[in-house]
C-alpha cells in the first residue's frame, strides 16, 4: 500500500444517503479472481443512467468521492474499497461510514474522512455549484480544507490509523515491523512445537 499524507483535488458529489457496499460494487463483480479491474463495476447499476454523477464530464479526474450520510453500509467486502480506489479516488468524505467499510478503507490506503453533517452538507452544495472546487485532506493533521468557500474542519483519525496511512502500512507491513521479535520467539520455541 502506498503512503498517504495529503489528498488534494476536486470531488464527485454522490448526493445519496445509505449507499451500501452492494451498490458500490454489485455482487456479480465479486467472482473475479484477480484484484484488478473493479473500477468498471463501481456503481455499475447506476452508471447506466446518463444523469448519474460519474457520467458528468464536469467531475472527470476527481480524486475525492463526496458521499451522502451513512456511506458504505452493508456487507463486508474489500472489493468496494478496491473499486473506489481503482476508479481514481484517494479519499471518501461522508458524515457517517459503515464501520466495516471504514476499517477496510484504512487497511487499503483509502482515506475515510468523516465530518460533521453540517460540513458535509455545505461541501456537497459547494461542489455541486462548482465542480472545480479544490479540497485538501491532510492525514497528519486530520483536517479537511476548501479555502474557496472558507471551510476548514477536522475529522477523527486514531493515531494507529494515521500511522498506517502515513507509512503505507498494510497488515503484513505492520506485522513485519516486529520481525526480530517474531524470529526470537520462533528460535526459542521447543522443537516439538515446530
Amino acid at each position: 500500500m502506498e503512503p498517504v499524507a495529503i489528498v488534494q483535488g476536486t470531488a464527485v458529489p454522490l448526493d445519496r444517503s445509505d449507499v451500501d457496499t452492494d451498490q458500490i460494487i454489485p455482487s456479480d463483480w465479486l467472482k473475479r479472481v484477480e484484484r484488478t479491474g473493479f473500477e468498471k463495476g463501481l456503481f455499475s447499476e447506476w452508471r447506466d443512467g446518463e444523469d448519474f454523477v460519474l457520467n458528468d464530464e464536469a467531475y472527470a479526474g476527481a480524486t475525492i468521492l463526496l458521499g451522502g450520510p451513512n456511506f458504505g453500509t452493508g456487507s463486508s467486502r474489500e472489493h468496494a474499497v478496491w473499486a473506489i480506489q481503482q476508479y481514481g479516488f484517494a479519499a471518501v468524505i461522508s458524515s457517517r461510514f459503515g464501520p466495516i467499510f471504514k476499517n477496510n478503507a484504512t487497511k487499503n490506503g483509502l482515506v475515510p474522512c468523516e465530518v460533521d453533517a453540517s460540513v458535509a452538507e455545505k461541501l456537497m452544495a459547494a461542489v455541486q455549484a462548482d465542480p472545480s472546487l479544490e479540497i485538501t485532506i491532510d492525514v497528519e493533521r486530520a483536517t479537511l480544507e476548501a479555502p474557496a468557500i472558507d471551510l476548514e474542519a477536522s475529522f477523527d483519525l486514531s493515531e494507529s490509523i494515521r500511522t498506517r496511512l502515513l507509512g503505507g502500512l498494510d497488515d503484513i507491513a505492520l506485522t513485519l515491523q516486529n520481525a526480530d521479535a517474531i524470529d526470537t520467539f520462533e528460535a526459542s520455541r521447543p522443537s516439538y512445537m515446530a
